[in-house]
């Protein structure tokens, strides 16, 4: 069972029969990447059960997302640790749902036309890999680096890329929609024709990125630097654009806010 102090943010867990009290803060900023720290972040609703307790009502979830995984997922994290020892490292079509793969090394792996849904790539070193067509719905970048990626044709709906490095990633024709992009720095990015509706990039840094084609309808583009970026064009009429830099931005014929 689990019990939080609005005041002090305590949570307190019934651990098979054992008590411990600590904080929201120490079970998201401890280990930022855990499970844990994904659970109580406020992206997902965590239930009380007064009978199970709080940890049997997560074993619960585990177990069946360890046998839905048991079903569909084709690889371990240890089966990728083993992987990436070689030079060429291809997942092309592989099944890899759910995979905790943060903090790894996985530079120049190809993973087109794979399913990488919830996938976590925390802080992943994932410079010049290939996401092809990959179905990454919901998938977890968040600081990672992806710098010259491709991801032609992805589906990233949903997907966190909050912090992460996208110098000059290939992002054509993606779906990107509800997005978070929150400080990314996707200086000279290809975004040409994506689909960024209600992607959030607050922040973000998008120098010199294109933009071409790009479907921008409820974006939070607020505070972000799109200087030198093309912009020429696109429909920005539905965008918010508060405090953004536009300095040397080419917007000709983009249909703006009057």
């Amino acid at each position: 069972m689990a019990k939080e102090s609005d005041s002090f943010s305590l949570v307190r867990l019934n651990i098979g029969g054992k008590k411990f009290c600590t904080t929201r803060d120490t079970l998201t900023q401890r280990e930022p990447d855990s499970m844990l720290a994904a659970m109580f972040s406020g992206r997902h609703t965590v239930c009380q059960d007064p009978e199970k307790g709080l940890i049997d009502g997560i074993s619960d979830v585990m177990n069946q997302r360890n046998k839905n995984e048991e079903l569909d997922t084709e690889l371990t994290r240890i089966d990728i640790i083993k992987c990436i020892q070689s030079e060429r490292v291809r997942f092309r079509g592989v099944n890899l749902s759910g995979l905790d793969l943060s903090k790894l090394d996985l530079s120049f792996a190809d993973f087109s036309y794979a399913c990488i849904k919830n996938v976590f790539f925390s802080r992943a070193n994932l410079l010049c890999a290939k996401f092809r067509d990959v179905d990454a719905e919901g998938a977890i970048f968040h600081n990672a680096t992806l710098r010259e990626c491709e991801f032609t044709g992805a589906n990233l709906r949903g997907a966190l890329l909050a912090g992460a490095s996208l110098q000059s990633a290939n992002l054509q024709d993606a779906c990107l929609i509800d997005c978070s992009f929150c400080q990314a720095d996707l200086r000279s990015a290809h975004l040409q024709d994506a689909d960024l509706t209600n992607a959030n990039l607050e922040g973000a840094i998008l120098v010199g990125a294109n933009l071409k084609g790009a479907k921008l309808s409820n974006a939070n583009l607020r505070g972000a630097n799109l200087q030198r970026a093309y912009l020429r064009k696109v429909n920005l009429r539905d965008t918010h654009l508060e405090g953004a830099k536009l300095d040397g931005a080419n917007l000709l014929g983009a249909i703006r806010r009057h």
